[in-house]
């Protein structure tokens, strides 16, 4: 991400951009706590926030439970965008997301409000702050050729037509393999070229108030075990028998949540519970420590990283929140 502002130090004529509250982190990190925290905080001061969801499972309305969304209870009687907004038979990419979070901040902007986006999808974040690449549409009839090859046939094309691309990814990358490999090949232009044309970033038309939670991987790992062993005891498994239900194909996004592979293996008598168990807390982990990594290294190294153990919002987002206070 390139197009963002130092939090506490406004950019020559920042006050004439209206403010964006960010909480990103790792999931089971505390980031949805932080953000009531952050709009009671800023409803004391007598100004309106709103909580926008940027976690790609929680837009999905079949994923309640295992994506962990937020209940009305702790919803707390604020106003929440983009949780449960997804039909789990349609997709929602990076590109549907930004364009529904920028209408609902262009909205909350309007009447005064503070938005306050919460969430540690990485790709969302980036694609609404510094924008999407234009690639064309893809020909229809190239798109059916690359997606019917097996993926290590693709990862080979893909190591001979765009060998920088194939050695950023795992081969097993069965999406991100055929996406490079239907780019190159409609387009005649890689990937990456694409992206260093990013269009419609909102970056430089918010004052941006960022916090990123980074907790002790420890801490984390054990909330998140806990966390999955609570799904299950809380409606997962019944959220996943209506997925199956419904027939979904298994490729779409909902269907590849983490929770719903290892739910559905043992609704299947493909193993017990305590495996399910076991493989649910795992990927969970595994997606912590992807989080992680992105969080480390990709948001600009201004943006201010604290543990959620130690997080103060009142000094975190000091200027948001005396600048409101003058409102």
């Amino acid at each position: 991400m390139t197009t963002v502002n130092t939090p506490e130090i406004p950019a020559h004529g920042a006050q004439a951009r209206p403010p964006l509250a960010l909480i990103a982190g790792p999931t089971a990190s505390g980031k949805s706590d932080c953000a009531i925290g952050l709009a009671r905080a800023l409803m004391a001061r007598r100004r309106e926030a709103v909580i926008i969801n940027a976690d790609s499972a929680q837009v999905y309305a079949d994923l309640g439970v295992l994506s962990a969304r937020p209940s009305a209870a702790e919803m707390a009687g604020i106003a929440h965008r983009l949780f449960g907004a997804w039909d789990g038979a349609q997709g929602c990419s990076a590109a549907d997301w930004a364009g529904a979070a920028r209408a609902e901040i262009t909205q909350a902007h309007a009447r005064g409000a503070v938005p306050i986006l919460v969430g540690g999808t990485g790709l969302y974040l980036r694609t609404l702050l510094d924008g999407i690449a234009p690639v064309p549409p893809i020909d229809a009839a190239v798109r059916e050729v690359v997606r019917a090859m097996p993926v290590a046939e693709a990862y080979a094309a893909l190591q001979a037509e765009d060998p920088a691309r194939a050695a950023a990814l795992a081969p097993t990358d069965t999406t991100r393999v055929a996406r490079s490999l239907e780019v190159i090949r409609a387009t005649g232009r890689t990937l990456a070229q694409w992206q260093e044309q990013r269009a419609g970033g909102i970056g430089g038309e918010v004052a941006l108030h960022p916090l990123v939670l980074i907790p002790e991987r420890d801490w984390l790992y054990r909330r998140c075990d806990a966390r999955f062993a609570a799904m299950l005891e809380g409606g997962a498994v019944a959220e996943v028998e209506l997925l199956l239900e419904r027939g979904l194909d298994p490729a779409a996004p909902v269907m590849r949540a983490i929770g719903v592979s290892e739910i559905s293996g043992w609704l299947r008598g493909e193993w017990d519970r305590d495996e399910a168990l076991r493989r649910g807390q795992q990927a969970t982990r595994n997606y912590a420590k992807r989080q992680f990594t992105w969080l480390r290294h990709q948001p600009p190294p201004d943006w201010p990283r604290v543990t959620p153990e130690t997080v103060d919002l009142n000094a975190s987002f000091a200027l948001l929140l005396r600048e409101s206070g003058l409102t």
